[in-house]
């Protein structure tokens, strides 16, 4: 089959954030740390509630790597760390906020 020579020019932008911020909790895990005020890796699982200690794991490793937050290991025991947005995470605030009221006032969430 003959490929069309018709490309459809994609957002990369958009593409590249989704990309990073895909994760089925990364948007909910910056929202606490920003607006929460919960920066322990227990805190954030009670308050998420449904995620796994690996997928949250996993989503803080990922958000790390991405530049969006950032941990601080106390090094003592037992085991107590931090996280924090970075500058990058900040500027995602303005974001998050718009989100948070498009869906106040779109959906039906209760």
């Amino acid at each position: 089959m003959k490929k069309s020579t018709l490309s459809v020019e994609r957002c990369k932008t958009i593409s590249t954030v989704q990309k990073i911020l895909g994760g089925k909790w990364k948007i909910e895990i910056i929202y606490y740390i920003a607006f929460q005020n919960i920066h322990r890796f227990g805190e954030l699982r009670r308050h998420i509630g449904d995620i796994t200690e690996s997928s949250l794991a996993k989503q803080l490793r990922e958000l790390e790597a991405d530049g969006f937050i950032s941990r601080y290991d106390y090094k003592e025991i037992p085991l107590r760390v931090e996280y924090n947005l970075t500058e990058l995470g900040k500027s995602f605030i303005p974001v998050l906020k718009y989100m948070k009221q498009w869906g106040d006032e779109n959906l039906n969430v209760q």
